[in-house]
């Protein structure tokens, strides 16, 4: 086993693990000097750290936080930050000061400082150099005994500065310079990000609430649109509607002025030549019964154009179901009629219904009365640009001859006869369509038209 050490040796060992080689008194001040301005550096780190991380809670707090760690550092008794007229104008606060005791005031900007009452000459006279943008003297450093004092620069211009002054027996050296230069230029940058950030933020809300503007301008114009489409096909079937209701009355005219007439001296005669013979006889009855079947048709045709004079109902039906209608009102009850509707229904400009619809009661009407047909068949087509009406029938019609009519008729009246096939032809170009006249596989004639027909609604069904 190893001696045990002299007490020089064991001097000698702590010596070497506290690193102090010298016995002389000097150096122990010196240590004890160097480690308070260490421990101060440290903490005015951590403070600068703890001041700058406040960028994100918005300019006031960081200028708070840096007012803060300067008078926590120096122990001072008053810290001025201010902002020059002209510099950082999206920002704010755009002064601020704080007393050895924490108060915290300002004139303006701040919601956490109270109103300056009785200020220091010193700091009232800072405060105004720098507001005012009078910095002459104050554009560099200032260390005295009890004051400290560095500007903000940002891009090599000052934009503002940082004052502190410190009681008598607390006097402040270079290491404070440092310390405080650092803060101030970082605070300056600081609160150029928190500045732009602010901004971020009140375009953000700006952009939001632009947003949440064009949701409800666009909800408002979708239930526009929709009022718009629903008042279109109003409008549509209230145009249907006046095509069918004209059309009745056209129908109930003449049946009233020439067929009721017809009928009516028809009786009258028969009811001259009764009175030439004897009731009893075979003509006399005979006479007889065709007088009472003149009146029956002439109730009876009474009835129809009573009937037809009613104005229907408006019910929404579409092309197809005005065309049943049509032919209800036109055909004889021994002509068979059929009515199909191909493609895609949608709504049409009301001028092309409407003349989808004349077209389609004077090529019935034409069936009707001329063609001596027992068989009708109107086929209604949508296609994707245009919409077509083809009316069949199995008459005796001849379209060569319909086709010479048609060009006589458009060039004279014609005693007002033929009239039908030019007016179809005159609606037809009106569209700038394609009418045609040819012969039908019933046997008889076929009318057809193409109109152009661009959409004026959505397609509702198949």
């Amino acid at each position: 086993m190893a001696a045990p050490s002299t007490p020089d040796d064991s001097e000698r060992i702590v010596d070497s693990l506290v690193g102090l080689h010298s016995v002389k008194g000097t150096h122990y001040a010196q240590y004890r000097v160097v480690a308070q301005r260490l421990s101060r550096v440290i903490g005015a780190m951590d403070r600068i750290s703890r001041a700058l991380v406040q960028t994100a809670e918005g300019p006031e707090t960081l200028v708070l936080s840096v007012v803060q760690a300067v008078r926590d550092h120096l122990d001072a008794q008053w810290v001025v930050f201010a902002l020059c007229d002209g510099e950082l104008g999206r920002t704010g606060p755009r002064h601020l000061m704080m007393a050895g005791d924490g108060t915290i005031y300002a004139f303006e900007g701040v919601s956490a400082a109270r109103m300056p009452a009785h200020l220091p000459d010193v700091v009232l006279n800072r405060l105004n150099d720098v507001l005012r943008n009078q910095l002459r003297g104050l554009r560099g450093p200032i260390v005295d005994d009890n004051h400290l004092h560095v500007p903000l620069e940002l891009d090599g211009r000052v934009v503002g500065a940082l004052s502190a002054w410190t009681a008598q027996d607390e006097p402040v050296d270079a290491t404070d310079l440092v310390v405080l230069r650092i803060l101030a230029r970082q605070a300056a940058v600081a609160l150029l990000n928190a500045a732009l950030l602010e901004e971020s933020r009140h375009q953000l809300a700006r952009a939001e609430a632009a947003y949440e503007q064009v949701t409800r301008q666009a909800a408002d114009l979708a239930a526009r649109n929709r009022d718009l489409e629903l008042t279109q096909r109003q409008l549509s079937a209230a145009m249907r509607q006046r095509v069918v209701s004209e059309e009745r009355e056209r129908i109930a005219r003449e049946l009233h002025d020439s067929v009721t007439q017809s009928v009516l001296s028809a009786g009258i005669q028969i009811e001259v030549a009764r009175g030439d013979e004897p009731d009893d006889s075979e003509a006399g009855r005979r006479l007889k019964l065709a007088g009472q079947l003149t009146k029956d048709a002439v109730e009876q045709l009474r009835s129809v154009i009573y009937a037809l004079n009613q104005a229907p109902t408006d019910d929404g039906t579409g092309l197809g179901e005005i065309l049943e209608g049509l032919c209800s009102m036109h055909m004889p009850a021994d002509l068979q009629t059929e009515v199909r509707v191909v493609g895609h229904v949608r709504d049409v400009p009301d001028d092309v219904q409407h003349s989808i619809l004349r077209i389609a009661g004077e090529a019935l009407f034409n069936t009707a009365v001329h063609a001596h047909a027992t068989t009708a068949r109107l086929v209604l087509t949508y296609g994707d640009d245009d919409i077509g009406l083809t009316v069949d029938d199995d008459g005796r019609g001849d379209p060569a001859h319909l086709r010479r009519v048609m060009r006589a008729a458009s060039y004279g009246d014609l005693a007002g006869r033929h009239r039908g096939l030019a007016n179809i032809a005159a609606r037809v170009e009106g569209h700038a369509g394609q009418f045609r006249i040819r012969r039908s596989r019933l046997g008889g004639v076929r009318i057809a038209v193409d109109i152009p027909a661009p959409d004026a609604g959505e397609a509702r069904h198949d």
